[in-house]
């Protein structure tokens, strides 16, 4: 008797196309809505088990034990070495496989890394998330990443997912605020971060944003299907954020009916709900009613199904075998734990040295301040294993003294002190006459912007607002998705405070038996008097007074004043902290400033007076062995920034304003001294550059530039030095990037070694969006190439032409003008011209405006027609070469329409509209939106 044919889908000889082809035709319509949520249903009938989306591992493995912690990724992107970015991806995604064959259920494959929205703005709340300001640098690194969470066999190791798509920056009202992103935005500086690693198969899937992009929430982008499935011809699955489903009909309100959004977000290409973590009801449900009212047809789930099973059948599920047969014995295990030193070394990076580095040895060193004996864990990072501080790594070398650098403090209320309870758990706060010196002490941490944590001395664990809200002092430091740990100190009459708790907004209060709890609201706060036990930054500078360096540790702590939810509204070192640094420096003038951080700070003040700055990231497990190798010399610090370090967050536009070129914002555009450029880094000898060589002056389109230079250490050390390459388009349309990196290459060199630096830059590369085509486009143009050690610090110079596209002015009668599409806008909004797609722009003042630079109307434009819509109505005004004096061509007006997605066509005669102009349309009323115009030629003033 003959045994069944196994069936097609198990067959790991066919295509995977075929085997998903083959699974999705046995499923039915019911088993196939179950794959649409983050906890994928299994089919037993068929085989099949449960699959979930969601495994964080964005430095390491996250949230699920003790397992390797490398430097946060704006670290690891520090290092500008791709091939160590990929081991360290490589090493976290055979952790991840070890925790899966531990536990399936609990470690997926499908890893949510990593993330690759461009560095904007410093004071984003995730910030220490990203790689770069610098959309390829990111690119770059962030498919450095992926690849080696992916692995190189044909058989996935991980399914990488890059975070999140799009145009996602910040934290303030995340969920209903909206990104602006013009096209040249959105093409040149955007989407380029997100391609390389689609392209190149390294990364498998996407997450869409929380916020909406041109007044359309990100999760029904149409960009998704129209672009970033284009970039591949594999499967891309594509996973909703937490809870961000919901948020279609609640914060967003964008539709009324959860059917209806969830119909809308298959269509524009979601896959996977992450919705009520594995309560898969609600979501199955919604989709069903869509079903059932034709809000959806079969193929719509189908193709999301497709998407969904296609990751899993590259993960090998349902082949025999692995090709990564890995054990617990990987987790933290030797190899590691070096490259986890090897990349937290890499990592730092030597702001400022006037000669005080490296330390000599032997040395008595103070090593001071909040950060020096502690190694912080942020939201996505992994249980560290074990932690190497900054203390324990220089107390390794050489002789250390040790302060933390905090006041301790106590509370008073009219004769009663804060009384704290003794013993690990801790127990309620309250008040009551001195019982002890410890018990009603506090030491007092200042991490910026406001925030304040209180650690008590009866027993070293933090005051901490419980589910109750009865303080208690039981916690190991600010921790958890509502960080209940933190406070401020609002000031009241005669010297008097009262504190508030940062995370629910209510003041502390107490009880009528004196335990502290957190007030109703309205209720009456318990006014305090704080009186200062000793002063942690005189006994920092007592010790620091004594020793031959002192070695301030300070920066932040990555779940306070700044992380997910949460954006800074400055760029200062927190004021404790400053003053801190102060006087130890007044103390001893041999100190180095140490900072710790998963975002610059404008350390103006350290930059003109303390001899030496060395910054990096949190840098994971190893850190106190890096930064110890580094500053005693045994490694040359070869870390650069990935982002500008600018003097105060006033050099900065608006945190919400997403247009990087109309605000000069990024290196790219920035038109001011920043404290610290992009690609900054310093290196314990000299660096000469010489005999600069172009390979041509001037270059078709499709060929490439390759740049040669000389690079000589001219020092008594070895050390490693980062060549960078920056171009420059001297004449455009448009306004062009200052600067801009193209290519880079790390070398390490003896003393008096000359290496040759060989670096290639495509004509095709240096392309920009033209609003005028809808597409890139090679200017003919001159180029500047610079070559040196930061975008600032250039060394070599040169010049070559591209022979590229001589761009006409724009042609009214080709096709509608778009409004998306303008050169330039003053008082402008960009929005969604409808639900499904398009983009238009509103007017947000009377006497808004957006501008056509060049528009060739020939022989004359007899008419306009515009597409608008105005729930209030109002008037547009057509100028010629000025907004505000230029005559006026004509003007319309618009009627009231009940739907703000409602564009009617309008249109007007014109008059005296001909030759090459400069084209204004003025919103003389605000609320406007406007698609599209559309020119009609004919005679001068001979509207019809």
């Amino acid at each position: 008797m003959n045994e069944p044919a196994p069936e097609a889908f198990r067959d790991p000889a066919r295509p995977v196309a075929e085997r998903v082809a083959d699974l999705l035709g046995r499923l039915t319509l019911e088993e196939k809505v179950g794959l649409l949520h983050q906890y994928q249903a299994p089919v037993p009938r068929l085989g099949v088990g449960a699959f979930r989306t969601g495994t964080e591992a964005l430095h390491g493995l996250a949230w699920l034990g003790p397992a390797t912690v490398f430097p946060q990724a704006v670290g690891l992107a520090s290092t500008w070495d791709p091939e160590l970015v990929r081991r360290v991806g490589a090493a976290t995604g055979a952790e991840v496989v070890a925790f899966h064959r531990k536990d399936p259920d609990g470690a997926g494959l499908n890893v949510w890394a990593p993330v690759v929205n461009p560095l904007r703005d410093p004071r984003w709340g995730r910030n220490e998330e990203g790689y770069a300001e610098d959309p390829w640098l990111t690119g770059l690194m962030g498919t450095a990443f992926a690849r080696g969470l992916r692995g190189e066999h044909p058989t996935l190791r991980t399914a990488p997912t890059l975070k999140h798509f799009l145009a996602y920056n910040n934290e303030t009202d995340r969920c209903t605020t909206s990104s602006n992103v013009p096209p040249r935005v959105l093409h040149e500086y955007e989407l380029k971060a997100f391609r390389p690693a689609i392209a190149s198969g390294a990364a498998v899937a996407v997450m869409t944003s929380y916020n909406l992009v041109n007044g359309r929430p990100a999760m029904l982008s149409p960009l998704v299907n129209q672009v970033l499935r284009t970039w591949t011809d594999q499967e891309v699955l594509v996973v909703s954020d937490a809870y961000a489903p919901a948020n279609l009909t609640g914060l967003q309100a964008y539709y009324a009916d959860p059917a209806e959004a969830y119909a809308a977000a298959i269509k524009a290409g979601t896959d996977s709900f992450t919705q009520d973590d594995d309560r898969t009801e609600a979501t199955l449900g919604h989709i069903r009613t869509a079903l059932e009212r034709g809000l959806l047809a079969e193929q719509d789930v189908d193709a999301a199904a497709r998407h969904a099973l296609a990751i899993r059948f590259r993960l090998g599920e349902f082949d025999p075998g692995s090709p990564y047969e890995v054990g617990e014995e990987v987790v933290n295990g030797p190899e590691h734990q070096a490259l986890a030193r090897e990349a937290a070394t890499r990592a730092i990076v030597l702001l400022k040295n006037d000669g005080i580095l490296p330390l000599r040895a032997p040395s008595r060193v103070a090593v001071v301040g909040p950060l020096a004996d502690t190694l912080m864990e942020d939201w996505y990072s992994g249980t560290l294993p074990y932690a190497v501080t900054a203390r324990a790594g220089l107390a390794e070398r050489c002789e250390v003294t040790f302060c933390e650098g905090v006041d301790r403090v106590a509370l008073g209320s009219r004769g009663r002190y804060v009384t704290a309870v003794a013993g690990r758990d801790g127990g309620p706060v309250r008040l009551t006459s001195a019982a002890g010196p410890e018990a009603t002490w506090f030491d007092l941490f200042d991490w910026g912007g406001g925030a304040y944590a209180l650690r008590s001395a009866a027993n070293g664990r933090y005051l901490s607002a419980g589910d109750d809200d009865v303080l208690v002092n039981d916690q190991p430091g600010p921790n958890g998705w509502e960080v209940r740990q933190t406070f401020r100190l609002e000031e009241r009459p005669r010297g008097t405070l009262v504190l508030r708790h940062i995370a629910t907004g209510r003041y502390v209060a107490s009880t009528t038996d004196g335990t502290l709890r957190l007030a109703a609201e309205g209720g009456q706060p318990l006014v305090l008097t704080l009186e200062l036990v000793r002063g942690g930054a005189q006994a920092a500078a007592e010790l620091a007074a004594a020793a031959d360096v002192a070695v301030v540790v300070a920066g932040d702590h990555p779940l306070v004043n700044g992380r997910e939810t949460e954006d800074r509204a400055d760029l200062g070192l927190p004021p404790a902290q400053e003053e801190l640094l102060r006087a130890v420096h007044e103390a001893n003038p041999d100190t180095v400033l140490v900072l710790s951080s998963g975002y610059p700070f404008a350390v103006t003040w350290a930059q003109q007076r303390v001899p030496a700055i060395v910054w990096s990231a949190h840098g994971g497990q190893e850190y106190g062995h890096a930064l110890a190798d580094v500053l005693f010399g045994d490694q040359d610090p070869g870390g650069r920034l990935t982002q500008t370090w600018y003097r105060s967050a006033g050099e900065l536009p608006d945190l919400l304003d997403y247009d990087i070129i109309a605000t000069d914002a990024t290196y790219l555009y920035f038109r001011g001294t920043p404290l610290y450029p992009f690609g900054h880094g310093l290196s314990y000898t000299r660096f000469e550059y010489s005999a600069l060589e172009l390979s041509a002056e001037r270059l078709a389109p499709e060929e490439s530039l390759t740049v040669r230079c000389t690079v000589t250490n001219t020092g008594n050390r070895p050390g490693t030095e980062v060549v960078q390459l920056y171009t420059r388009q001297r004449r455009s349309r448009v306004k062009q990037p200052l600067r801009q990196l193209r290519a880079f290459e790390r070398l390490r060199l003896a003393p008096g070694e000359s290496g040759t630096v060989t670096l290639t830059v495509a004509a095709a590369d240096l392309a920009f969006w033209d609003v005028t085509k809808d597409r890139f486009v090679v200017e003919d143009a001159a180029h500047t190439v610079q070559v040196g050690r930061s975008a600032r610090d250039i060394r070599l110079s040169g010049r070559f032409t591209v022979d590229g596209e001589r761009l006409a002015p724009r042609d009214p009668y080709r096709r509608p003008l778009e409004a998306i599409g303008n050169d330039e806008y003053d008082g402008i909004v960009l929005c969604d011209a409808g639900r499904v797609d398009g983009d238009a722009v509103r007017g947000t003042d009377p006497g808004s405006w957006i501008a056509f630079h060049g528009v060739d109307f020939a022989a004359g434009a007899a008419r306009c027609a515009f597409t608008a819509g105005s729930t209030e109505g109002g008037v547009l005004s057509l100028r010629l070469d000025d907004p505000l004096t230029g005559p006026v061509a004509g003007a319309v007006s618009i009627a009231p329409v009940r739907d703000r997605h409602e564009l009617v066509e309008v249109g007007c005669p014109l008059a005296g509209v001909a030759g090459v102009r400069d084209l204004y349309v003025v919103f003389e009323n605000e609320g406007i939106t406007l698609g599209t115009l559309t020119f009609a030629p004919g005679t001068i003033g001979g509207g019809r």
